[in-house]
């Protein structure tokens, strides 16, 4: 693995380990304290991450693959997304921190991130 690569390799495991902390403090430790509306809000902000981070994982191993041109845009974006996104939904139900235009501003960029994803998919080399 090169540089990058272990580097972001390390971010999707620190990503999974507090996916399942988050997750399970969700199911198990929040609902005593939050409201209904905010545990819903902190499993969602778990669900997205959970599949972003698997996705920033298949996507290392896609470029290893496939040799995707771009691929760091789609993880910088994908990562920024979750930060955004999930993030903000963490602050909100943990602490009852609203950042407003984060959330959707988080959202977009995982959009995005997709069609990154698709474009670099299309740019790839052809393969025998």
């Amino acid at each position: 693995m090169r540089g990058a690569e272990r580097i972001i390799g390390c971010g999707v495991a620190l990503s999974g380990v507090l996916m399942v902390i988050l997750g399970a403090y969700a199911a198990h430790g929040l609902a005593e304290r939050a409201s209904a509306a905010m545990v819903s809000a902190m499993e969602t902000g778990v669900r997205y991450q959970a599949w972003h981070t698997l996705a920033i994982f298949g996507v290392l191993i896609a470029q290893r693959v496939f040799n995707l041109p771009g691929w760091r845009w789609v993880v910088a974006l994908w990562g920024l997304g979750m930060m955004g996104f999930s993030g903000s939904l963490y602050l909100m139900a943990l602490v009852g921190l609203s950042v407003g235009v984060v959330t959707p501003i988080g959202g977009l960029l995982l959009m995005v991130g997709w069609l990154a994803l698709a474009v670099s998919v299309v740019r790839a080399p052809a393969r025998d």
